[in-house]
């Protein structure tokens, strides 16, 4: 392909589920929250290819955002890359069946510490779709107001030693841009928030948005 052979342009411009054929799938390991697979895949042009990759929940992630046009940001450590991370509340979808929003309120709840009166759909997507299989979607909370972590919850490990602190939305967009904050919920949830402020926030989509991402993954479980 060259450059600029073809060009696409508005409702055309969208990812879509075209699953290849799997011939062999084998689950190597077995992990608390995810698996590590191979797969054996038949090509379009009748060849085969295997991948490995790590099978995941799906998780949602909340950008909460003040009247000072501030949000609330937690600071976490992560073993994998050995940093401590600025990232919006977030947390797994590891309860079968559970409704986004009501685990984005969970989450809120649990590491911020606060509620919200309003929710809309921020973005969507892929943290690491060549090697993982984690889709993310990002809510945006507005109306905020101090609320009581829920009964039962305990910090423990990361979140036994992580802190939530308020930052200005300008400044989170400063950090992204000049690589000082890295995490692709936290990169991802700054930038959509800071075009959906200048875009208005009537364009977002409601918080029970259809999410393609996750149908498609609950029918690759069903024909696991």
């Amino acid at each position: 392909m060259n450059g600029g052979d073809e060009e696409v342009a508005g409702l055309d411009i969208a990812d879509v589920p075209d699953p290849w054929p799997v011939l062999h799938h084998d689950v190597l390991a077995r992990g608390r929250v995810c698996d590590f697979i191979r797969d054996v895949v038949q090509t379009p042009d009748g060849g085969r290819m295997t991948r490995e990759y790590m099978a995941h929940p799906g998780a949602v992630g909340v950008m909460a955002l003040d009247d000072a046009g501030r949000v609330a940001v937690v600071r976490q450590y992560r073993h994998p890359v050995g940093y401590r991370l600025y990232e919006p509340p977030a947390g797994l979808l590891d309860h079968a069946g559970e409704d986004y929003l009501v685990a984005a309120r969970r989450e809120l709840a649990e590491e911020a510490q606060l509620a919200a009166s309003d929710w809309r759909v921020l973005v969507d997507l892929f943290t690491t779709p060549g090697g993982c299989e984690e889709s993310i979607r990002m809510f945006l909370a507005t109306g905020l107001t101090p609320t009581d972590r829920p009964d039962g919850f305990e910090l423990e490990g990361e979140e036994a030693h992580m802190d939530a602190v308020w930052v200005p939305v300008a400044d989170l967009v400063d950090a992204v841009l000049a690589g000082r904050v890295q995490s692709p919920s936290m990169v991802s949830g700054t930038l959509a928030l800071a075009l959906a402020l200048e875009r208005g926030l009537d364009t977002l989509r409601p918080a029970d948005a259809l999410w393609p991402a996750r149908e498609a993954w609950a029918a690759r479980r069903a024909a696991d």
